[in-house]
């Protein structure tokens, strides 16, 4: 059996933590068990191949909802979630919270009930046409303000895809644009609205965020920590490291790379995990987004420890996230420890091959799983 389809359990007793422990070797982390804010899981054989990925690691995870066609109903949002439970290893102990895909014409009636009867956590927020399975997106902010403005009553968040569409601004500005041209004015209007900045990739989405009051948050992903725009050309044309939002200078990378791991309660983990066939990454037209799930926690534990922040590892990971939305924190406790971890070129998903992140490449850390509450 591949190392990553190992399952989750495995490390070794410990006592209950309170705060993120390492040896004085830093050779092994106890920590409370994480959560996945950002997850794409798709439906089908492929969810039932890369759910487990996650649900050996993470004990709740926010599900996009850009199916096709979009979970736009309350009876979508619960079908969705039955096939999530379905799929998911017995032995995991595994939530999914499901999201509401907004449109133009969405009723604000359906997403008060989803959110009122406990089958959506927050709705998403898509541009027309911003990325994958996006084109029943928004196409004007103002068409979803009776919607947005129901769940700021209600205290619903409402998860960003930040970036503008419009094809004459260049697509290494698109966030920065979103931000000055629709976020503020939005959050300006609705103040009371809970807002989450999903994926950041820029100082000027950092900045934001941080200037914000406490209803602004951001999630941020492994591969955003990790690449640059250089990683998409390195030696040739790379298309697994194309994703959107793309990739963007090294100067906004270190900058989103210093909010993740400087404990500020504004910034969780959120994957963005996203599952593509090879074939459909590699073609004339490639698909947007990194497989990051079979490496999360090693890839985030990566990323602190060279920013000497292994110690708040655990806030971004498990605190910062359940704390914006109102959700209990969890009580298990699970171990990362420092043995290397070499990550396949491909794993199969679906009956077809997917490329993980780190593809080829030996990580430090390895998940060693649950250890009790």
């Amino acid at each position: 059996m591949n190392e990553l389809n190992a399952p989750g359990a495995g490390g070794a007793a410990g006592a209950p933590r309170t705060t993120s422990q390492t040896t004085p070797q830093t050779n092994r982390l106890v920590l409370r068990r994480p959560d996945d804010w950002h997850l794409h899981l798709r439906d089908g054989a492929m969810l039932k191949s890369v759910v487990n990925y996650t649900a050996r690691q993470f004990a709740r995870a926010i599900v996009m909802p850009n199916l096709v066609p979009p979970v736009t109903t309350v009876a979508a949002g619960a079908a969705y979630r039955q096939r999530i439970f379905d799929a998911v290893d017995p032995a995991y102990n595994f939530t999914p919270l499901m999201t509401c895909y907004l449109t133009d014409t969405l009723d604000p009636a359906e997403v008060e009930r989803g959110f009122e009867g406990g089958v959506f956590a927050a709705c998403k927020l898509y541009p027309a046409n911003a990325t994958t399975n996006s084109s029943a997106g928004v196409t004007d902010i103002a068409h979803v303000y009776p919607v947005l403005e129901t769940m700021q009553r209600i205290g619903m968040p409402l998860l960003v895809h930040g970036e503008v569409t419009d094809a004459d601004i260049d697509v290494f500005d698109r966030e920065a644009v979103f931000i000055e041209r629709t976020l503020s004015k939005m959050i300006a209007d609705l103040p009371g609205l809970k807002v989450v900045f999903e994926h950041i990739t820029t100082a000027d989405a950092v900045a934001f965020v941080e200037s914000a009051g406490p209803n602004v948050a951001a999630t941020i992903t492994a591969h955003h920590l990790e690449i640059s725009r250089n990683a998409m050309f390195e030696g040739g044309l790379r298309p697994h490291h194309y994703c959107l939002p793309v990739a963007k200078r090294e100067r906004h990378r270190l900058e989103v790379r210093r909010a993740a791991t400087s404990g500020s309660p504004k910034f969780f983990l959120g994957t963005d995990s996203a599952p593509h066939e090879v074939h459909a990454k590699e073609s004339a037209c490639g698909c947007a987004g990194i497989f990051s799930a079979p490496v999360a926690l090693e890839s985030y534990a990566k990323s602190f420890e060279e920013e000497g922040a292994l110690d708040r590892l655990e806030g971004f990971a498990a605190e910062h996230g359940p704390r914006f939305y109102g959700l209990p924190l969890n009580e298990e406790r699970i171990a990362i420890e420092r043995r290397a971890l070499d990550v396949p070129e491909r794993l199969e998903a679906g009956g077809a091959e997917i490329v993980p992140f780190h593809a080829g490449k030996s990580l430090e850390w390895r998940y060693a799983g649950v250890i009790g509450a």
